[in-house]
């Protein structure tokens, strides 16, 4: 290695020298010809391409047995001149300059075999490049070919495949064709072998039907032109005619208002009903209908947009429209931010939840004046009707605290009918509806949009099978007819009846029992026990109450109900009553529950008297509803419950132990007469007229007696012509409730007479006026 760097110079030369001896390509502008090559120019080119020649002379093989045996010796000899370097004497310099001289011939072999290798990697290559266009070509000629073998197989399926115009043509029968087409276009001795001429005769046979019928086609196009020359005469004319009859109409306003007759604006409500939905279009034409023959006061009337009305059964516009709008939306849509599910979610539901336009409005007039405003809607999506409600009196009421629920729209229409209380969707398929935009029941958006009564949808004609869900229901006539009477008549009742409340209300909140002159007679002259208190409460609260579980657990307590409660005093004594009021009042009677707090607190659970008071009340309410429509049965009821409360703490028994007057003195006797035939018994009032059936008479009197001694002379009281036969001695017993105690509500005396004249000992039957001499004696 030092030797090959101590003459660096030594090879820059030889290199140097190699580059001089390489020969250089001389290019003119114009090429030589080859007839005027010189002889020095063919000797260089022969020498630049010598080894390309070379190579074709040349075996790989051999030349791969060089290389590896050249590399052998050039390992060999650096072996050799390292280890005369290692020795160091005086003749290696010698020695290694001659190894040297051997390697460089070596690597001269080794430059030499890599140039051959070169050369015969770049023949290969173009070896290879011309292999591969050839290939090329061929396959570029066999596409060709497969492409042509292609076109010609389409050719001939259009060809097997063609079709004539003729066979689009539906021709006559061939029976027919015989038949009709004369002889010189059938020609039959021809073409009933011959298939091609009959099909040719056919189709002549065909064309000259066809010019026929066009001939036809034309006379009918010119009896239409004229026909509508003379149609658009008659359209003129009456076009005309309408300005006329417009002002005749106009000019008849005054008659029609004179006469009640309004025959424009009932035309005006004609015109609009055409774009009321089904649903409520049975209900105007009904509720007209009716008003017309049985009711004249009740008005029906259409509000809302017609113009909307009729945009909702425009056709769609044009797709190419449509397209352009929703491009146009889409673009504003990716400009602005997406909605949230939340927003889509409230958007669905209000889209379920959408009104028509139009809405039926009834108004129904009561006795005094009152109206009833009734609005009717219709839920399109969901296919139910929905209704709102409204009072309004000829004067303005003073609406008592406790009297707020009664005329609300939420509460008066409630229950009209059993169990219809209008807080869910009567149509079952609406579930499934709901179900998919996310709403639990339609409870929550009744005060939007209405109470679905089921009254309603039948005023309607609707009638919404609960076994098999229908998404579709038809409106009926026949349905509607059927309930429109009754309806009408429970809605006036239920008016009078939350209007007299309303009064009554007024009246119970200042502690006043208003009990009219009819109903006088049901009650003492004196009642001492006064009402105090009359308030409201909610339904949680009359749920908690302690003397209300029986109430409660009879499920007589609904949802629907109204809760008052009432306080009657008398002296230390004071009694609650919490009322249960139905929706159908007053052909519901209330119901109260009492708890009285004297000496102790007594509900019905620990004192029979409590529950006998109880059942004065809520049991034998008949004798109290008074005159129909019996509006006055609450007010009767409490003042009832006054009396009972009265003659309660006198009966009640006091400690003689105790000095000074007593807190409640026995100061009145209470009567309740019946009449008895047989074993039959008539509850009502003596005095009214009964027809008896048996042979003996039997006056009972039912006697509630406050001083035990007034029974020793109750018979001497009587006139001669009444006093009891000897052998039918009055009789007199006693009749205990269970459990019960001395005094007035537990204790009842019976005295049961037989009376004769004293003539013949015939039964006699007494009089009106006679049995009020009795009554009036034994009171006295």
């Amino acid at each position: 290695v030092s030797a090959v760097s101590s003459r660096p110079h030594q090879t820059t030369m030889s290199s140097e020298s190699s580059k001089k001896r390489k020969p250089k390509v001389i290019r003119s502008d114009g090429a030589p010809t080859e007839g005027k090559r010189n002889r020095s120019d063919t000797e260089q080119e022969g020498k630049y391409y010598s080894e390309e020649a070379e190579v074709d002379l040349r075996d790989p093989g051999r030349d791969y047995e060089l290389y590896k045996y050249t590399c052998q010796e050039l390992q060999r000899l650096m072996a050799e001149i390292q280890d005369l370097k290692s020795r160091g004497g005086k003749d290696a310099a010698v020695e290694i300059e001659d190894r040297r001289i051997q390697s460089c011939v070596h690597f001269m072999t080794l430059k030499k075999l890599n140039r051959l290798a070169h050369i015969r990697l770049k023949k290969g290559r173009d070896q290879t490049h011309e292999a591969k266009q050839k290939v090329d070509a061929y396959h570029l000629q066999l596409q060709n070919l497969l492409y042509e073998v292609m076109h010609l197989q389409k050719e001939i399926t259009k060809c097997l495949e063609f079709k004539s115009k003729h066979e689009e043509i539906d021709l006559v029968s061939l029976e027919e064709f015989y038949k009709e087409a004369p002889a010189d276009i059938s020609k039959a001795e021809v073409t009933m072998g011959d298939p091609h001429q009959q099909t040719l005769a056919r189709l002549d046979w065909e064309l000259e039907q066809r010019k026929r019928l066009a001939e036809k086609y034309r006379e009918c196009l010119s009896n239409k032109e004229k026909i509508l020359k003379e149609i658009e005469v008659k359209k003129e004319y009456l076009s005309s005619l309408q300005p006329r009859l417009n002002s005749i109409m106009q000019a008849s306003l005054p008659v029609q208002e004179y006469l009640f007759m309004p025959f424009d604006q009932a035309h005006k409500q004609y015109e609009t009903a055409r774009h009321l939905p089904p649903p409520l279009y049975v209900l105007f034409v009904q509720a007209t209908a009716y008003g017309q023959a049985c009711d004249k006061t009740l008005s029906v009337a259409i509000e809302g947009s017609v113009d909307e009305a009729k945009a909702l059964f425009k056709p769609p516009e044009d797709s190419q429209d449509d397209e352009s709008d929703s491009d146009a939306e889409e673009e504003q849509t990716t400009k602005r931010r997406r909605p949230t599910l939340g927003v889509q979610l409230d958007d669905k539901r209000k889209e379920m939840l959408k009104r028509h336009p139009l809405s039926v409005m009834l108004d129904l007039k009561c006795k005094d004046d009152s109206v009833l405003h009734l609005t009717f809607y219709y839920l399109m999506n969901l296919n139910i009707m929905t209704v709102k409600a409204k009072v309004t009196t000829a004067m303005e009421l003073i609406t008592p605290i406790s009297a707020g629920d009664l005329l609300s729209p939420d509460s008066i229409l409630s229950c009209l009918y059993p169990g219809d209380h209008g807080k869910k969707t009567p149509n079952p398929a609406n579930q499934y509806q709901f179900d998919k935009v996310g709403i639990l029941t339609l409870r929550d958006y009744v005060l939007d949009l209405g109470h679905p009564y089921l009254w309603v949808q039948k005023l309607g004609g609707l009638h919404f099978p609960k076994e098999q869900p229908q998404h579709t229901v038809i409106a009926d006539h026949s349905l509607s007819a059927s309930h429109m009477e009754t309806t009408m008549k429970l809605l006036k009742t239920r008016v009078q009846s939350r209007l007299a409340l309303h009064k009554q209300f007024a009246s119970l909140e200042h502690g006043i029992v208003p009990v009219t002159s009819d109903c006088q007679y049901l009650f003492p002259a004196k009642v001492v026990s006064r009402l105090v208190k009359w308030v409201t409460i909610a339904h949680e609260d009359y749920m908690e109450l302690h003397f209300t579980k029986d109430i409660v657990e009879a499920g007589l307590a609904g949802d629907t109900n109204l809760y008052y409660m009432a306080l009657v005093e008398r002296g230390t004594a004071k009694l609650q009553a919490a009322v249960v009021l139905n929706p159908g009042y007053s052909s519901i009677p209330p119901i109260f529950q009492l708890c009285l707090n004297w000496k102790g607190e007594k509900t019905n659970s620990n004192d029979d008297n409590i529950r006998a008071m109880e059942s004065e009340v809520n049991v034998r309410y008949k004798e109290l509803c008074g005159p129909r429509p019996s509006h006055q049965l609450l007010t009767n009821q409490l003042q009832r419950l006054c009396v009972l409360l009265d003659v309660y703490l006198e009966t009640e028994s006091h400690d003689d132990s105790v000095e000074g007057p007593k807190e409640f003195p026995q100061e009145k006797m209470c009567l309740r007469l019946f009449r008895e035939c047989g074993a039959e018994r008539d509850r009502s009032p003596a005095w009214r007229t009964h027809a008896f059936q048996g042979a003996l008479v039997l006056l009972t009197v039912e006697m509630k007696i406050l001083r035990p001694d007034f029974l020793q002379s109750a018979c001497s009281f009587l006139p001669e012509t009444l006093q009891p036969v000897p052998h039918h001695v009055a009789q007199v017993f006693f009749l205990r409730i269970p459990g019960g105690s001395t005094g007035l509500c537990t204790q009842r005396i019976w005295l049961n007479f037989t009376f004769y004249t004293s003539v013949g000992n015939r039964p006699i039957k007494m009089s009106p006026e006679e049995m009020a001499f009795v009554l009036w004696f034994l009171g006295d």
